[in-house]
């Protein structure tokens, strides 16, 4: 299987990193072709041009590469932290670049653009991992945890990914070692329910 890991965070040296890394190795031993991107370090450019959004637009190397890379891609692993209940600016601006119409969706031939989406990738199952400094129990209390609604039916389930799987680590400021280590364990549990080896 021909699985994306996306990684969006500027520290080399961030559990997200880690979480990455193991999410790699995991995949790899499973028999899985992985295609990894870390998006601060291949400095990828989140702003759109006004010409990208022209449904002919002619992009560039680097752009229609990972379009057509998410477009084989027959599973999707995405980790970044939680800022403001989003995720970080380059990681959205991925999104409005790559899960563009005609590779990531469509809409009915009827349709001028207003209404039912078809969803055109390939993956069936999404992973998304996540890290936050706000406890659980505040996030879904006050913020009521606005990226499991972004990324599954907002993005994903929009674009046809049917089966999306999140997961949220916290309290990264005061998570200890031992801690750290028990959540990368369930990274790994995580990866193997999800994508089976082959």
């Amino acid at each position: 299987m021909k699985v994306t890991v996306i990684l969006a965070h500027p520290n080399q040296k961030s559990f997200n990193s880690a979480i990455a890394a193991t999410a790699c190795r995991e995949l790899r031993s499973l028999g899985h072709e992985i295609r990894f991107h870390d998006l601060y370090q291949e400095h990828f450019d989140p702003v759109v041009p006004l010409a990208e959004l022209e449904s002919d637009a002619v992009l560039g190397e680097q752009l229609d590469s990972y379009c057509r890379e998410i477009a084989e891609s027959e599973g999707i692993v995405l980790v970044h932290p939680n800022w403001w209940g989003q995720p970080p600016a380059l990681l959205k601006g991925w999104v409005d670049r790559v899960l563009r119409p005609g590779i990531a969706y469509r809409f009915l031939e009827a349709d001028s653009g207003e209404g039912i989406p078809v969803g055109l990738l390939k993956a069936h199952t999404a992973v998304v991992f996540n890290t936050s400094n706000t406890p659980r129990e505040r996030e879904m209390a006050v913020f009521g945890d606005p990226l499991q609604r972004l990324w599954e039916t907002c993005i994903l389930e929009f674009c046809g990914v049917r089966n999306v799987v999140r997961r949220m680590f916290g309290v990264m400021v005061t998570s200890t070692p031992v801690q750290r280590g028990q959540w990368l364990d369930e990274v790994r549990q995580i990866l193997h329910a999800s994508f089976p080896r082959r």
